[in-house]
């Protein structure tokens, strides 16, 4: 079981991770009423990812792309009052996602 795990984890790319904690976060907020479940699940993902990140490309961008993650949250609410909730969520995801793709190849 230990081989499966680290092999699934290391399998697993940050920005795939990244991406289901932005929009799997906002997906279960919206479908149970309950932001802190939400909240959870992004925040569960963030860290998983700021681990990884750091392994992958180090401290310093590891810093600005959990920075990254954080502020797409944050920058989802008011753009969504411009788009709408689900483009923006989904916008600012892609964001995320290339910033961590675009890291992980330098």
């Amino acid at each position: 079981m230990a081989r499966m795990t680290t092999t699934l984890h290391t399998a697993l790319r940050p920005s795939a991770v990244a991406a289901a904690g932005l929009i799997g976060g906002f997906a279960a907020a919206r479908a149970t009423g309950r932001r802190e479940l939400g909240g959870a699940a992004f925040a569960t993902a963030g860290a998983w990812c700021a681990s990884r990140w750091a392994k992958q490309v180090g401290a310093p961008a590891a810093v600005g792309l959990t920075a990254a993650y954080t502020a797409a949250m944050g920058g989802s609410h008011p753009l969504a009052k411009k788009v709408g909730a689900w483009p923006a969520v989904l916008l600012v995801t892609a964001g995320v996602v290339a910033a961590s793709e675009v890291a992980a190849r330098a």
